[in-house]
């Protein structure tokens, strides 16, 4: 995909601020975070969104959970709490048609989801 926003901060041909990465995914820091504490995290093959999972091998599905783990440990939220949140197609307001996470922490969450 070499339109994608976020294949091309994968190769790094656009900068991240790096929180984690592996050989399968990596997770940086969101330029417009919604709460203290904002990640995203992607799966460095391209995917289009979460109906587009048979792209991708169950390795690198269970690896991207296991990484939003480990990112949250990182930021220091994973005891105090975080919210993993994917949006999917338009109308769930996705808007880089790649595949990714937020990873949302750092203080007290809203009950509601938007």
């Amino acid at each position: 995909m070499n339109e994608c926003l976020f294949c091309k901060i994968a190769a790094g041909a656009i900068p991240a601020k790096t929180v984690y990465e592996n050989d399968v995914v990596l997770a940086f820091h969101d330029i417009n975070p919604q709460s203290k504490a904002h990640v995203l995290l992607i799966p460095k093959k391209h995917a289009q969104g979460l109906n587009d999972l048979n792209a991708l091998d169950d390795g690198t599905l269970s690896a991207l959970l296991r990484a939003a783990k480990e990112v949250a440990r990182l930021l220091g939220i994973q005891d105090s709490g975080y919210r993993l949140v994917s949006n999917c197609g338009e109308d769930g307001r996705q808007s880089v048609q790649h595949l990714h996470f937020h990873i949302l922490g750092g203080e007290r969450l809203s009950d509601r989801m938007v």
